[in-house]
């Protein structure tokens, strides 16, 4: 019972935390984004991809939610990587690292329920 709700509460962060960054400070993306030199259509594509993973962990299904949960750990490793490159601090790091361990947990009971 206590597990139920500590996932649901995984669930709420990863999917919050997501549609913050992605949608309300939309215009910090765009910056940051453009100081790693990236294209612009690669920036929108990561946007609906993770959007759309956060729409498929809304779901509820657990086949979506293993396939969605292993999408936003890669791609938030991916990020914690550039962090790295880029020399951040660790502040800078944490919200890639953080939502890419709840990602992998999320992934994991999902695939073990």
């Amino acid at each position: 019972m206590y597990l139920d709700i500590i996932i649901s509460l995984l669930k709420i962060f990863i999917v919050t935390s997501i549609f913050f960054v992605w949608v309300v400070r939309y215009q910090n993306i765009v910056k940051e984004f453009g100081e790693y030199n990236f294209p612009n259509w690669f920036r929108d594509i990561m946007g609906i991809i993770k959007l759309s993973a956060c729409l498929m962990i809304l779901n509820g299904n657990p086949y979506l939610i293993i396939f969605s949960a292993t999408i936003l750990a890669s791609l938030m490793l991916a990020a914690f990587f550039i962090h790295i490159r880029s020399k951040h601090t660790l502040l800078q790091m944490a919200p890639s690292f953080s939502l890419m361990c709840a990602s992998f947990i999320l992934g994991l009971y999902s695939f073990n329920s």
